[in-house]
Order: structure tokens, then C-alpha cells, then sequence
């Protein structure tokens, strides 16, 4: 899976508790199920590995830009 290097992730929430409705949430999108996206492979886990995947997120925390800081544009 791509991912970044664990020492930039800042915060983990465990989201066990709701994976039943992340879950449904993912497959409600029933043309990217069809067409074999993300959703259609995590449709097509068998449930451990579903939750093995789905029940943990990782953040990394960016420090907010000033107004005068902000840019308009990716490159400059």
C-alpha cells in the first residue's frame, strides 16, 4: 500500500466502533463496487481483512498558514 513513513503520522483513531457503517458507506458507491475501484477490492475481503484495514485511521497534522502566507497555486 502507499503510505508515508510512520514518523510523520501525528494522530491514530481507533474507528472499530463504526467500521459496520465506514463499510457500508465505502460500498454505497455501487458503480466504483462494478467496475473493480478501492471499493469493489474491499468488497471482495473476506471480513478480517476488512477490518484489519478499515479499523484504524492515520493523520498527519499540518500547521495552519496565515493569510498572508496562503498560496493560490502548487508551484510558484
Amino acid at each position: 500500500m502507499l503510505s508515508v513513513p510512520d514518523a510523520r503520522i501525528t494522530a491514530t483513531v481507533d474507528v472499530g466502533p463504526w467500521l459496520e457503517q465506514k463499510v457500508s458507506a465505502v460500498l454505497a458507491h455501487r458503480t466504483e463496487v462494478a467496475r473493480g475501484a478501492a471499493p469493489g477490492l474491499i468488497a471482495g475481503l473476506p471480513e478480517s481483512d476488512r477490518e484489519q484495514l478499515l479499523s484504524t485511521e492515520w493523520y498527519i497534522r499540518h500547521d495552519a498558514l496565515s493569510a498572508a502566507g496562503a498560496q493560490s497555486e502548487l508551484t510558484v
